[in-house]
């Protein structure tokens, strides 16, 4: 039989079967919504919702994309805009 492999969380943190018996019982107890952190980034625009693109592309422009983007300490959300803009005015 092949052992069982620990999940990870998103942050990196293997997720034990105490860490989960833990986080159930938090959820079980309930949240105070009120105090939460907000989910997502802030609009582009400074208040509202910023709509989103989302496009295909091949493989290897997408590679491209990624490249060009760390190569100028941009994300490629920020490349995009820049590019979009420059071609649209």
């Amino acid at each position: 039989m092949t052992p069982r492999k620990t999940p990870i969380s998103k942050s990196g943190t293997p997720v034990t079967d105490e860490l989960a018996e833990r986080l159930a019982d938090e959820a079980e107890r309930g949240y105070d919504l009120r105090r939460g952190k907000r989910i997502g980034r802030r609009s582009l625009s400074g208040r509202g919702v910023s709509p989103r693109l989302n496009i295909r592309t091949t493989p290897a422009l997408a590679e491209r994309v990624r490249l060009r983007a760390q190569r100028e300490g941009k994300s490629v959300s920020d490349l995009a805009r820049e590019a979009l803009e420059r071609y649209v005015g």
